[in-house]
């Protein structure tokens, strides 16, 4: 038996690809815990029972809506990841001298697992929740990877070994990515185990009965993290939608209300906030108030949330900011996008599910309903883009997922005693 701790923001997106590896270590015998500033969140992904070490988190505060390229990643760093790290330390360090674990397994932008490891000397492996940091995105931008470079040397001084020489972003005895070549690219050093698709509980609010077979499902979700900035493009998906309603029903994750009212019924409370994935939690809120009703409307369904994994096994397309998760999922589905990247390691991400032939980008801030359309038409009629998808379904159904990184992990562990 190995004792496992999992460091991780508090967002959805970088929990959700970690949950079934801890589960199929515990379902093998090993002790497994966590650190996270939200312990409540760990426990609704994870479950009740998650061992959960509470640490602080980063300062609260939103990222103004209006930055985006090198800007909007340059204020990631310095409001929330850098931050974060900081935050974190003590109470990481907490954790691995009460749980005493054999692995640390540090989320790829949670750099307190991996520093605070260094510094007390337990190994640790690196869970990157998104494929983008393995094509160097700071390559065209010199001055902002000296930037970043230099931070990070700051921060290894402030909470980590400041003899260390390892990216904390890349730990040196594994990677662990949640994607495949076929979608992201070759890459040195990475090991690649697939989205990591656990059965998660769908609710029963969802109005299953409203959708029409007859019809093609195309679900729309930017997650909640981007309710700041999705306005207009949610409209134009609505317009857009409803052009093709004699052959399309739209389903639009809306957690923010920014649709407003009559549409579809509406039930549920608006899901929490977070990263990735976060539009979409399939598990029922336990908070949920009384279910809210609007107009009816049988060609276009919004809702706060939606059980996203049931909903794909019926949805023919996808409209996606390119979060990573979503992407994955859909993907791990058969089912080709129309993504539309905002900002962070969304444009990256876009890009390989284009070059991939498996959907077709467009630009957030610019998309008209023609456009937006004419890309539907494309990934819903074009028979290469399900077929792009297919293929890259069937890879990252063949690299493993959950049980393949446990059985990586169990490897480590056994190369390590």
């Amino acid at each position: 038996m190995s004792r496992f701790l999992f460091v991780v923001p508090p967002l959805t997106g970088h929990i959700n690809p970690v949950v079934g590896v801890a589960a199929e270590l515990a379902a093998r015998g090993h002790r497994v815990a966590w650190a996270c500033p939200d312990p409540a969140l760990v426990r609704r992904l994870a479950g009740e029972g998650a061992d959960v070490f509470v640490c602080a988190g980063a300062p609260e505060g939103e990222r103004p809506p209006e930055l985006r390229g090198p800007e909007a990643l340059r204020f990631l760093w310095e409001w929330f990841l850098l931050p974060l790290a900081e935050a974190m330390a003590p109470g990481v360090r907490a954790a691995v001298d009460a749980f005493r674990p054999d692995v640390v397994v540090a989320d790829q932008q949670a750099f307190a697992g991996a520093l605070v490891a260094e510094r007390l000397g337990v190994p640790w492996v690196t869970s990157a929740s998104t494929s983008a940091e393995f094509t160097d995105p700071l390559s065209g931008l010199p001055k902002v990877r000296e930037w970043v470079a230099e931070r990070l040397r700051e921060l290894r001084d402030a909470i980590g070994d400041p003899a260390g020489t390892a990216d904390p972003r890349f730990s040196p005895l594994l990677v662990l990515a949640f994607s495949v070549p076929e979608l992201a690219g070759e890459a040195q050093g990475v090991h690649w185990v697939g989205p990591s698709v656990v059965a998660r509980p769908a609710g029963s609010d969802f109005p299953w009965e409203w959708l029409d077979p007859d019809r093609a499902t195309v679900l729309v979700s930017l997650g909640t993290a981007n309710t700041d900035v999705g306005g207009r493009f949610l409209d134009v998906c609505a317009r857009a939608l409803r052009e093709r309603a004699d052959r399309v029903q739209g389903v639009i994750v809306d957690p923010g209300g920014i649709l407003g009212t009559g549409t579809a019924p509406r039930t549920g409370t608006p899901a929490g906030t977070g990263s990735g994935n976060v539009a979409s939690p399939d598990a029922a809120r336990p908070d949920a108030k009384p279910a809210v009703r609007a107009a009816a409307d049988k060609d276009l369904l919004v809702l706060p949330h939606v059980p996203q994994l049931a909903l794909l096994e019926r949805a023919s397309a996808v409209v996606s900011h390119a979060g990573h998760n979503t992407v994955c999922e859909a993907l791990w589905h058969g089912v080709p996008l129309v993504v539309a990247p905002i900002r962070d390691d969304q444009p990256v991400v876009a890009g390989q599910v284009a070059d991939a032939g498996a959907g077709v980008r467009v630009r957030f801030g610019r998309v008209t309903a023609d456009r937006l359309g004419a890309a539907l038409d494309a990934v819903l009629d074009d028979p290469a883009h399900r077929a792009a998808a297919d293929r890259i379904r069937s890879a990252l159904r063949a690299a493993g997922g959950a049980v393949a990184a446990a059985d990586r992990l169990d490897l480590l562990t056994r190369e390590l005693s």
